[in-house]
């Protein structure tokens, strides 16, 4: 808490001032966790959050909306890395919302524990963005994205957390993912003078050569030539969390038996209340994240079962359970990266009519790039 505290003051986050007739001031609250690093080791961490719940709109903020950096940006972005054999480096924002100028006048109570004495009755008049206001990203992104800006970095116009840079024959590309950076050029020394600039603007911690992003883990062979992106450990987690890591694998995401229809609903008080124990949601969102990631081989498995989270049966959650046993199975599968023609290619198929209560078609496209796929729906 107290290096949280060092951190808010001398970032200047805040000045004391009476609050004014007819203004509310914000009320805060502290939240802890441990933190897991990428090398297994734990940090404690103590953050001090508004409770921006409690803010009006048109009063104490306007816009909001934020970017982050596409899952498929990234990936194509490995692509490239994979196959001209560039530098991959991480960087981390310390404290990176407390960077944003905030444009409203916002007031909030003092911290807990750290009322400054003689002056308990004074709030805090905001001057910097704090974690829990709702503008706070939007904030910190426009922060940044004038940074890269007059630093001669061009915004990509299809995603506006991907800058890039021409530096001589080479270039610079950088992935923002709010306070996660992911830095690619062929220059190690360029990509040093972007960390100095960077760090010469905002508190930044350098974790070198990239080792994870978003809980995908990133291990590269460099004298195969090979990249991979991999979700085992996260795979690991989910399993254990649903009771399904001594399951018996199978290896299909889902069987040709399961014919899921509505018609398989629970009917009886007694098959509802049995179902509605089932973490069938929490499931199937846990499994989105591992589709939209690196496993584009369960997309279509899940697809089809998410369409009965409102009103699920025993079938139901019997072909959910399903998919987690081909994941035990797979935990290991990933995306691999190799040295390859950068050439972008798509493919397209539909069944006919394979939803049975509505006799719909399903859809589905894979795109490749270089030799691995970056995008993919079912």
């Amino acid at each position: 808490m107290k290096e949280e505290m060092k951190s808010l003051v001398s970032n200047q986050t805040w000045e004391l001032a009476k609050l004014p007739e007819g203004k509310k001031a914000l009320q805060n609250k502290w939240v802890f966790r441990i933190k897991e690093e990428h090398d297994g080791s734990r940090r404690y961490k103590a953050r001090l959050v508004v409770k921006g719940f409690q803010q009006k709109e048109g009063i104490d903020y306007t816009k909001i909306f934020s970017p982050v950096v596409k899952l498929i940006t990234i990936r194509l972005v490995l692509s490239i890395v994979a196959t001209k054999g560039l530098y991959l480096e991480q960087l981390d924002v310390k404290i990176a919302f407390l960077h944003g100028d905030l444009e409203e006048e916002i007031y909030m109570q003092q911290p807990e524990g750290f009322a400054e004495k003689g002056n308990e009755e004074m709030v805090c008049r905001l001057t910097k963005s704090l974690y829990g206001l709702k503008q706070a990203p939007r904030q910190w992104y426009k922060k940044f994205d004038g940074f890269m800006q007059r630093n001669g970095y061009f915004r990509c116009n299809a995603d506006h957390c991907c800058y890039f840079k021409k530096v001589k024959s080479n270039f610079i590309i950088l992935l923002l993912y709010v306070d996660d950076m992911l830095v690619a050029g062929a220059n190690l020394k360029e990509i040093n003078n972007l960390k100095k600039q960077l760090s010469s603007e905002f508190e930044m911690k350098d974790l070198g050569a990239a080792k994870q992003i978003l809980g995908m883990r990133i291990s590269r062979d460099e004298q195969g030539g090979t990249l991979q992106l991999s979700q085992a450990e996260y795979i690991r987690k989910v399993l254990q969390r649903f009771n399904m890591r001594d399951a018996k694998p199978v290896k299909t995401p889902l069987a040709s038996h399961f014919r899921l229809s509505k018609e398989q609903c629970p009917e009886t008080d007694e098959e509802k209340d049995f179902m509605a124990r089932v973490p069938y949601a929490s499931t199937i969102g846990s499994l989105m994240y591992a589709m939209v990631c690196t496993r584009p081989d369960i997309s279509h498995a899940v697809g089809v079962v998410s369409r009965y989270m409102s009103n699920l049966g025993k079938q139901h959650w019997e072909a959910v359970k399903w998919i987690l046993r081909y994941l035990r199975g797979t935990t290991e599968k990933c995306l691999t990266f190799r040295k390859d023609e950068l050439k972008l290619e798509g493919y397209v198929d539909s069944d006919f009519a394979g939803e049975v209560d509505h006799r719909r078609s399903t859809t589905g496209y894979v795109f490749t790039f270089g030799s691995t796929t970056i995008s993919w729906v079912s």
